[in-house]
C-alpha cells in the first residue's frame, strides 16, 4: 500500500546534533522549534507593548533610562510620536502572525498531527523543515527593520495605503515598510508549505482504524485551519507584492494621485480600498486561523480534565467546518466606515451575526461537557476555562461591532482594541498556554510545576481583564485608538482617561511579570522537572500511547490500531475512567449513532448525544 511506503521512507533516525536538533526533519523537533521561536517573538511584542503603555500611562514624562536604552527613538527619555506608531505596527504584526499563528499552527499542528493520527511523521518531512527555516527568516527580516534608517514600519499593522505606499508620508514608510512587506511575503510562503503538509498528512497517513469520525477535535481544527490558510494567505501575498511595485517601480495599484508636503506624487488611478479588501479577505479568516486551533485544543483539554466525553462531537465538527466557510464572507465588517454601499454593509452584518451561531454552539457544548463533570483543576484546565471566558466576553462585544450603526460610532476607538484583544489575542493565548501545560510532558518527558503554573494563570487571567475591560469604557467615551497622547483633546474627560490609562498600564506590567514566571517554569521544567510517565493525564488520544518524549518515528516497529473515538471517559462498567483509542471494543453495533461495527463508542457517545 502507498501509505505504508510513505510512512517508512523517512524512518531513519539522524545521528548528528545538527540533523537531530537544528536542521531536523522530525515533526516533533520542528514543532518545538516553532513554539520556542514564537514565544521569543511574543516576548519582543510584549516589550513593545510595555513601551506603548509607558507612554499612554505617563504621557510626556521623562524616563532617563529610556533615553539611554533608545537614544534615537526616545530623546530626553520621551518616546517620539513616530516611534510610538511603529511600536503599534510591529506589536500587532508580531502578536497576530508570529506568536499566535506560528505557535498554534506551526508549533502544535506539527507536534500533534502525526502523533494523534498514528503516523510516523509528516507526509513531507523536508518541506516541513524548510517551512520552519523560512518562518525564521521572516522573523529576522521583520526585526531587522528596527535597525534601518527611518525605523520600522509605521503605517499600522494593517498597512493601509497611501501611508504604506508613499515613502514621503511618514518616517516609518521608508525601508522599514519595505522590510515589513518582504517579511509578510516570506511568512506566507512558510504557512503555505505548512498547510499543504498538514492537509496531506491528515488525509493520507491516518493509521488503521482512524476514520475521519474518530479524529480528535484538535486534528479537525488543524485540517480546516490549513484549508483556510491555503485560500486566505495567497491574496495578501499578491497584495504585498503589488504594494512593493507601487513603492519601488512606480505602479499605481493602490496609490491615487496625491500631494504630500506641497509635492505632487507621480501616481494616479490607484485604489486604496483595494488593499483593504485584499488585506481583510485574509484578515478575518486569520482570526479563525488562530481561533479554530484554540477551540480544538480547548475541547481536548476540557474533555480530558473533566473526565467526561465531549458533548456533541458531530456538531462540534460541523461547527468547525461552518466557521471555516463563513469566515470567508464576513471581511467587510472591518470596512463599514469605508463608504461601502449600505446594502452591502447589511449583507456583511448578516453573515457576521450568523457566524456567531456555530461559535455559540461550541461554547454551549463546552459548558455542557463541564456540567456535572469530575473536574481536575490542573493549570491546563484553568487556561482552557479561561479561554471560554475571554472568548465569550470578546464575542459579546463583537455583536456591537457587527452592526454598522454602532460600529461607525465605535470603529476607531478603544472599544475595538478591547474587543480584538479579548476575542482573539487573550483567548488564543490562553489556549496556547493550555496546550503547553497539557502536552509539555509529551514534549519533554517532564512535568511543569503546577504551583507556578496556577500563579501564572491567575495573574494572567485577572490581569488581562484589568487591562482590556476598562478599554471598553474608554471606547464608549470616544477615546480614539492609536493616538500618541490625549492631553490636547477636550471632547472627553481628561482626568478620567488619564487615571484609566495609568491603571491599565500598571495591570499590563503585572501581566508581563506573570509571563516571566511562565518562562522560568518552562525552562526549569524542561531540564529539572519531575519525570512524566507515558500518560500522566490518563487521556485517550494516540499520542499518550507513545513514550514521553516519543522517539524518532513515534511508534517503533508497529503502528497503533484504533478501535474507538477519542472521548471515552467515565464509561459505566469500565475498570478505569478512561479507555484509550487503542483498546479493542467488545460492544456490538446498535445503529442510529453512526458508529462502525465493533466501535467502542456506543455507550458513551450515544448517551452523550442524548444529553
Amino acid at each position: 500500500m502507498e501509505h505504508v511506503r510513505i510512512e517508512t521512507a523517512h524512518h531513519h533516525e539522524p545521528k548528528s546534533f545538527w540533523t537531530k536538533y537544528i536542521f531536523s526533519q522530525d515533526h516533533k523537533i520542528i514543532g518545538i522549534q516553532y513554539l520556542i521561536t514564537a514565544f521569543a517573538m511574543g516576548f519582543i511584542g510584549m516589550v513593545l507593548s510595555w513601551l506603548m503603555r509607558l507612554q499612554l500611562g505617563w504621557s510626556g514624562k521623562q524616563f532617563p533610562w529610556l533615553g539611554k536604552f533608545l537614544p534615537q527613538a526616545a530623546e530626553g527619555g520621551v518616546l517620539k510620536p513616530e516611534f510610538y506608531i511603529a511600536l503599534v505596527t510591529i506589536h500587532g504584526t508580531i502578536m497576530v502572525f508570529f506568536l499566535l499563528t506560528a505557535g498554534l499552527i506551526g508549533g502544535f499542528a506539527n507536534f500533534l498531527i502525526p502523533l494523534q493520527i498514528g503516523a510516523r511523521d509528516m507526509a513531507f518531512p523536508f518541506l516541513n523543515m524548510l517551512s520552519y527555516w523560512v518562518f525564521l527568516l521572516s522573523c529576522i527580516v521583520l526585526i531587522a527593520s528596527f535597525l534601518v534608517p527611518g525605523g520600522p514600519a509605521g503605517a499600522g499593522w494593517t498597512m493601509y495605503p497611501p501611508l504604506s505606499s508613499v515613502k514621503e508620508t511618514l518616517p516609518g514608510s521608508g525601508i522599514g515598510t519595505t522590510l515589513w512587506l518582504i517579511s509578510m511575503a516570506i511568512f506566507i510562503v512558510s504557512t503555505t508549505m505548512g498547510s499543504l503538509n498538514y492537509i496531506t498528512t491528515i488525509l493520507n497517513l491516518r493509521t488503521k482504524g482512524m476514520t475521519m469520525g474518530r479524529l480528535p477535535l484538535t486534528v479537525w481544527a488543524f485540517l480546516v485551519t490549513s484549508i483556510l490558510g491555503l485560500f486566505a494567505f495567497p491574496p495578501l501575498a499578491a497584495a504585498a507584492i503589488m504594494l512593493l511595485l507601487d513603492r519601488h517601480l512606480g505602479t499605481s495599484f493602490f496609490t491615487p494621485y496625491m500631494i504630500v508636503a506641497d509635492k505632487p506624487i507621480p501616481h494616479e488611478g490607484g485604489l486604496p480600498l483595494l488593499w483593504q479588501h485584499l488585506f481583510w479577505f485574509l484578515g478575518h479568516p486569520e482570526v479563525y486561523i488562530v481561533i479554530l486551533p484554540a477551540m480544538g485544543i480547548t475541547s481536548e483539554v476540557i474533555s480530558t480534565h473533566a473526565r467526561k466525553p465531549i458533548f456533541g462531537y458531530r456538531i462540534m465538527v460541523l461547527s468547525i467546518c461552518a466557521i471555516g466557510f463563513l469566515s470567508f464572507i464576513v471581511w467587510g465588517h472591518h470596512m463599514f466606515v469605508s463608504g461601502m454601499n449600505p446594502w452591502l454593509g447589511t449583507a456583511f452584518m448578516a453573515t457576521t451575526l450568523i457566524i456567531a451561531v456555530p461559535s455559540a454552539i461550541k461554547t454551549f457544548n463546552w459548558l455542557a461537557t463541564l456540567w456535572g463533570a469530575n473536574i481536575r483543576f490542573t493549570t491546563a484546565m484553568l487556561f482552557a476555562i479561561g479561554f471560554v471566558s475571554t472568548f465569550v466576553t470578546g464575542g459579546l462585544t463583537g455583536l456591537f461591532l457587527g452592526n454598522p450603526p454602532i460600529d461607525i460610532q465605535l470603529h476607531d476607538t478603544y472599544f475595538v482594541v478591547a474587543h480584538f484583544h479579548m476575542v482573539m489575542g487573550t483567548s488564543a493565548l490562553f489556549a496556547l498556554y493550555a496546550a503547553v501545560y497539557h502536552w509539555f510532558p509529551k514534549m519533554f518527558g517532564r512535568m511543569m510545576n503546577e504551583k507556578l503554573g496556577k500563579l501564572h494563570f491567575w495573574l494572567t487571567f485577572i490581569g488581562s481583564y484589568a487591562v482590556f475591560f476598562p478599554m471598553h469604557y474608554l471606547g464608549f467615551m470616544g477615546v480614539p485608538r492609536r493616538y500618541y497622547a490625549f492631553d490636547q483633546y477636550q471632547f472627553f474627560p481628561q482626568e478620567a482617561v488619564s487615571d484609566i490609562n495609568i491603571f491599565i498600564s500598571v495591570a499590563a506590567f503585572i501581566v508581563g511579570f506573570a509571563q516571566l514566571i511562565f518562562v522560568i517554569n518552562f525552562v526549569w521544567s524542561a531540564f529539572k522537572g519531575q519525570k512524566a510517565d507515558r500518560n500522566p493525564w490518563k487521556a485517550n488520544t494516540l499520542e499518550w500511547q507513545a513514550p514521553s518524549p516519543p522517539p524518532h518515528g513515534n511508534w517503533g516497529d508497529e503502528l497503533p490500531v484504533v478501535y474507538r473515538w477519542p472521548y471515552d471517559y467515565s464509561v459505566p462498567g469500565a475498570p478505569d475512567d478512561f479507555i484509550p483509542q487503542t483498546v479493542p471494543s467488545v460492544l456490538a453495533k446498535v445503529g442510529g449513532d453512526g458508529s462502525e461495527e465493533g466501535d467502542g463508542t456506543k455507550g458513551s457517545r450515544a448517551r452523550n448525544e442524548k444529553e
